[in-house]
């Protein structure tokens, strides 16, 4: 048998994840202070425009512009230039790469179970774990700020976020290989930590939500016959019709990426309409398609969408993807980090841009802010769970919980990052609105 690299004793991984502690250590992880920026917040938001749409450019402005907490889903590039300037422990992870609370959700496995788990992966990327653990704690206290949560009741939020994140990794340290590997939070686990009061009124809202949020959903909502053929409805900017050229080079592209049983099952679909979407936050400007295909006739409906992928943003600090492919980087990124993964997943190139492609709608549940600010410590402390098992399917969970140790003095670090840079957020969403008033960045109507 062909040897390979012995892997590390539970020791070994013991003694790295003690002595990251000298390389960063863990209460030094409060200190944040402006003067640590290398670039200046409007130049590392304005340069990530080059490869996106130039006529949606002014509604990705407006809609970072609408609030802290919107400005802050769309800065994951400036907060990675800021954890880069700062000591970071060594040991990597596969990153999420934007872990904010609303990039936690439900949605159907292959076995049409609902699990909770992480869900865009758009700036995956092997990194330093804490990278994930202070986008997520940071998310936390600038959601709990624009909702208007007590200032005590965030901090429990924080803090049992934290908490999870931490013990959920000793867990994990003492698990075998395969018991983490197969670890899956279903939507029973989820609901568990609300209370008895609350868990009925989630699961309610749960199965109402996973029921409307389907292919048969948006093909009510979404799809219009006109002229006698079956079409996905506009609604400029936010929803345009693609040339069929492109639709075609995209659906050729997607289907060589799948593998065989996969493309067997897409064979059985014939591509009916495609469109341009406007989605998210971030992710405005970012070419992203939906495509409408169907089986057996209109009534067997499938809806996918294919995003435009581009270098994810910690590549200036932690080198280039290992794949060619920014859509690729991304589905592998998500296959490694999700317990379950989307069989239609895959990747595409057109025209000068990678891709990436997955479901539109397979009884997704997302959480948004206003319905999730009442139970926002329940909410954390179920996706500080799902990274630190995300984090231990992809790095070393012996070494990460060794560094974590049993106390609050990695918990008090972040606690104390949180807080100050949300200040930090709050300034910068600031000089974007300033600079939209100014007439120094055109912006218009975001939703």
């Amino acid at each position: 048998m062909t040897t390979v690299d012995a892997v590390p004793t539970s020791e070994d991984s013991r003694d790295v994840g003690r002595r990251a502690r000298d390389r960063a250590p863990r209460r030094a992880f409060g200190e944040w202070h402006p003067s640590q920026r290398r670039r200046d917040v409007l130049d590392v938001l304005t340069g990530q425009n080059a490869i996106r749409a130039a006529d949606l450019v002014p509604v990705r402005w407006g809609r970072m512009s609408a609030s802290p907490w919107t400005f802050y889903r769309g800065a994951a590039a400036v907060m990675a230039a800021d954890l880069a300037t700062r000591p970071d422990s060594g040991l990597f992870v596969q990153l999420c790469g934007d872990a904010h609370l609303l990039n936690f959700g439900l949605w159907a496995t292959p076995e049409r179970n609902l699990s909770f788990d992480l869900r865009d992966f758009d700036e995956t990327l092997p990194g330093p774990f804490e990278w994930d653990v202070a986008r997520l704690v940071t998310s936390v206290e600038v959601l709990g700020r624009e909702h208007d949560v007590p200032a005590g009741r965030t901090a429990e939020a924080v803090a049992r976020c934290l908490t999870a994140y931490r013990t959920q990794m000793a867990r994990h340290a003492g698990a075998r290989v395969l018991d983490v590997w197969y670890d899956l939070v279903h939507v029973e686990r989820f609901l568990d930590v609300f209370t008895d009061a609350d868990r009925p009124r989630a699961a309610a809202h749960i199965a109402r939500k996973a029921r409307r949020r389907t292919h048969d959903g948006a093909f009510r909502k979404l799809t219009e016959t006109r002229g006698g053929r079956l079409r996905i409805s506009e609604d400029p900017p936010f929803r345009e019709h693609i040339d069929d050229g492109l639709a075609d080079e995209l659906f050729a592209g997607y289907h060589d990426s799948l593998p065989d049983d996969r493309r067997h099952l897409l064979d059985r679909f014939t591509p009916v309409d495609a469109v341009r979407q406007v989605v998210g936050v971030g992710s405005v400007g970012m070419r992203v398609h939906l495509v409408l295909l169907q089986g057996r006739g209109p009534a067997d409906p499938l809806f996918l969408q294919v995003k435009q992928a581009g270098p994810a943003v910690y590549e200036p600090f932690c080198g280039p993807s290992r794949y060619s492919s920014s859509g690729r980087r991304v589905i592998e990124g998500k296959r490694l980090v999700q317990s379950a993964t989307d069989v239609f997943v895959g990747w595409t190139a057109a025209r000068g841009h990678d891709y990436y492609v997955r479901q539109f709608r397979d009884m997704k549940v997302i959480a948004d802010g206003e319905l999730l600010a009442p139970r926002l410590p329940e909410f954390a402390t179920a996706c500080g769970h799902v990274l630190a098992r995300a984090h231990a399917r992809t790095g070393d969970p012996v070494a990460i919980a060794a560094y974590l140790g049993r106390g609050r003095a990695f918990d008090d670090g972040m606690t104390a990052f949180a807080a100050a840079y949300a200040d930090q957020n709050a300034a910068d969403h600031a000089r974007l609105t300033a600079a939209i008033t100014t007439g120094e960045l055109p912006a218009t109507r975001g939703w």
